[in-house]
């Protein structure tokens, strides 16, 4: 990858780990609220979006084609929160992927369907 510099390593290494995620969670897990290497990249692909919108878009929309069932669900929440249309969209072709990963909320963890997630975010959950 010659040419590229930080910052656009530092996104490829974040879309990577999301790539290849079994786990959705979007803060701290378990007891000692420890932040899971999903979510930290996440994030990062988050920050990315405002402040490189076309880079990182193009990067989100290869995840939504490309990524585990977890890395689906990232991506497709990564759109709905810079172009809700496009979000909607996302999640209505997941919504027919059987697809499984694992979910935290706090300290309490769940198994998923991508089917049942994407129709889950679709009627605003």
């Amino acid at each position: 990858m010659l040419g590229l510099g930080k910052k656009d390593r530092e996104l490829d290494a974040a879309v990577r780990e999301l790539a290849g995620a079994d786990t959705v969670a979007f803060g701290g897990v378990g007891f000692a609220g420890q932040v899971l290497p999903a979510t930290d990249a996440y994030r990062h692909v988050e920050r990315a979006l405002t402040d490189h919108p076309e880079q990182a878009r193009k990067k989100v929309d290869r995840l939504l084609r490309d990524g585990t069932p977890a890395g689906r669900a990232y991506a497709a929440t990564l759109l709905e929160a810079v172009d809700p249309d496009a979000g909607r969209q996302a999640w209505e072709r997941l919504r027919g992927d059987d697809g499984e990963f694992t979910t935290f909320s706090g300290c309490v963890m769940g198994r998923t369907t991508l089917r049942d997630y994407a129709t889950e975010r679709l009627a605003g959950g």
